[in-house]
């Protein structure tokens, strides 16, 4: 069995049209859709979850830049 691999980008999801592919007309084909895992896209939505939880913390809307800006050197001298 001969494997062709191909990317592409699905810009309609009800239709993926593939050409200048190296088979023969009338030669039967197995296709195979698999989606490509993104890690980095898994990481940053996980992210985004953790930090609107963080926010959601009573108390923490509460907390001003300065005091934030105030922890972050207090915890940069050693504090």
């Amino acid at each position: 069995m001969n494997a062709y691999k191909k990317y592409i980008t699905i810009t309609d999801p009800k239709q993926v049209i593939l050409c200048d592919l190296p088979f023969q007309a009338g030669q039967r084909v197995e296709i195979i859709i698999l989606a490509e895992e993104n890690p980095r896209a898994d990481i940053s939505k996980k992210l985004r979850d953790l930090f609107d939880k963080a926010q959601s913390l009573p108390g923490v809307q509460d907390i001003t830049e300065a005091e934030i800006a105030a922890e972050i050197e207090a915890y940069r001298r050693g504090e």
